[in-house]
């Protein structure tokens, strides 16, 4: 198999994405600060100067491109979206210079005009709301538009809304988690909006699978079906075994309550022949169990 360089393997999609990737034979290169079990791992700031030569000199044929500033609440409006845009675009330069030739970027439902249902690559607008979602839509079109250029085969895969067992206590998974490993409340606000949720194993192989095909341009990963959240949380709160610690409504609103944000997936199953290992009960299911060992 071939060379892939993973940046932010140690994040949330990294940390399920790497394992993946080994599986498949691939010998896989992690860039950053902190190494990952399995890769090879080339300690470096990428937001430094150096990092396109760092990138440069590991010659890998393959990148996933997933390193973002992603701290939950802040990533919506922080000025280091753009640190990640110029930084992106350096890696991506260093990548196609060092002999690279498929790059796989993270982007994101944000750059959607929320509204339209479902969300699709091809008749839903880009109007994002948020300096988040205009940060990823404006690196997707550049690296799009610079593929030819740089001798690239682009995918700009744009992740829907991912959860799993090592979240962050800020994101709504994580809040439950967190909640049943301390011995508090959950709250939340009242959760009548509807979301595609995905499994980040589902997302991590719905990647795998598109590093590994022609697939060009932007491309939905998602499920294609819409839970809503008070739906979720009640799924998550019976799996923990913690339904009286959970207040929902608690919570005001928040900046992103579109009542519904559910991708078309026509593009990820056609294109690439790719099904959801979970539904949303066995997916949820497994990550209230996997955080519960971890406990143990």
């Amino acid at each position: 198999m071939s060379r892939v360089l993973v940046t932010g393997g140690g994040g949330f999609i990294g940390r399920s994405l790497v394992p993946q990737l080994l599986a498949a034979g691939h010998e896989v290169h992690v860039i950053g600060r902190s190494p990952v079990a399995g890769a090879i791992h080339h300690g470096a700031d990428l937001l430094a100067p150096g990092a396109a030569e760092a990138v440069r000199a590991i010659g890998a044929m393959h990148l996933i491109h997933c390193a973002w500033y992603a701290i939950p609440g802040r990533y919506w409006t922080a000025p280091e979206n753009l640190d990640w845009v110029a930084a992106s675009l350096a890696i991506a330069r260093g990548f196609a210079e060092g002999g690279g030739k498929r790059l796989i970027g993270i982007g994101s439902c944000a750059e959607y005009r929320w509204g339209d249902d479902p969300l699709d690559e091809a008749r839903t607008p880009i109007a994002p709301s948020t300096l988040y979602g205009t940060a990823k839509g404006s690196l997707g079109m550049l690296l799009t538009s610079a593929a030819p250029a740089l001798g690239l085969s682009v995918a700009w895969a744009r992740l829907f809304f991912p959860y799993g067992p090592s979240e962050r206590s800020e994101r709504l998974l994580g809040t439950l988690l967190h909640a049943l490993a301390s011995g508090g409340r959950a709250s939340f606000g009242t959760g009548l909006q509807s979301r595609d949720f995905i499994h980040v194993d589902d997302a991590a192989s719905a990647l795998v699978a598109l590093l590994g095909s022609e697939v060009a341009g932007a491309i939905n990963v998602g499920t294609g079906e819409a839970t809503e959240v008070r739906r979720f949380v009640g799924i998550a709160a019976d799996a923990a075994r913690m339904t009286e610690r959970v207040d929902l409504g608690a919570l005001e609103p928040g900046m992103d309550e579109a009542p519904v944000v559910r991708a078309s997936i026509e593009r990820l199953t056609t294109e690439l022949g790719w099904r959801p290992r979970f539904t949303i009960e066995t997916g949820i299911q497994d990550a209230v169990q996997r955080f519960r060992e971890t406990l143990a």
